[in-house]
C-alpha cells in the first residue's frame, strides 16, 4: 500500500480539533463534578442550562441553541422528564408544541451545579489576565462570526 503524498493535515495544530479538545477537556472536568453527584450526563446538564436560560423552549429550540444532534437532545430531555427534573408542558398557543422548563428538583440541581461550573470557569480563566480574557473573548465572537460566514459560502478545496 502506498503512503498518502497529498496535502497533510498535523491534526495538533488543526484549529477545529483544537478547539475540540479543549472543549472537551474543560467539559469533562465539570462533568466529574456533577456526573457522580447527580448522575447527568453531559448533554443533560446542557439541555438543563439552556432552559433554566430560556424556560418554555422546545426540544428542538434546545438543538438549535446547544449545536447538539436532535437525537440526543431528544434522549436528554426524555431522561430528564423521567427523572423528575424537566417538567413537560404543551404551549398554549399550540398544542402540538411542548415546552420545557425546569422542576422543583431541577432548579435545585442547577442551582448546585452552577456554582461548580462557574468555580471550574474561573480557574481555567484564571490563567489569564484581564487584557487576555477580554481578548479571548473577542476572538471567540470574531471566529463564531467568520464561521457563520464560512457556513453559507464553504471554501473549496483546492489542490496545489
Amino acid at each position: 500500500m502506498a503512503a498518502y503524498s497529498g496535502p497533510q493535515l498535523k491534526l495538533k495544530d488543526f484549529l477545529p480539533y483544537k478547539l475540540s479538545i479543549l472543549s472537551n477537556r474543560i467539559s469533562g472536568a465539570i462533568a466529574n463534578a456533577y456526573q457522580d453527584r447527580f448522575g447527568l450526563t453531559i448533554p443533560e446538564w446542557r439541555v438543563m442550562a439552556i432552559v433554566a436560560d430560556s424556560p418554555g423552549l422546545s426540544a428542538g429550540d434546545v438543538a438549535e441553541r446547544s449545536e447538539m444532534d436532535k437525537v440526543a437532545v431528544s434522549r436528554a430531555v426524555a431522561r430528564l422528564v423521567e427523572s423528575g427534573r424537566l417538567e413537560r408542558h404543551l404551549a398554549d398557543d399550540d398544542k402540538r408544541r411542548s415546552e420545557l422548563s425546569l422542576s422543583d428538583d431541577g432548579n435545585r440541581i442547577y442551582a448546585e451545579v452552577v456554582p461548580i461550573a462557574k468555580a471550574y470557569e474561573a480557574a481555567v480563566l484564571s490563567h489569564l489576565n484581564d487584557e487576555e480574557r477580554a481578548r479571548l473573548d473577542e476572538l471567540l465572537d470574531k471566529l463564531d462570526e467568520v464561521e457563520d460566514k464560512v457556513l453559507r459560502n464553504p471554501p473549496t478545496a483546492r489542490a496545489d
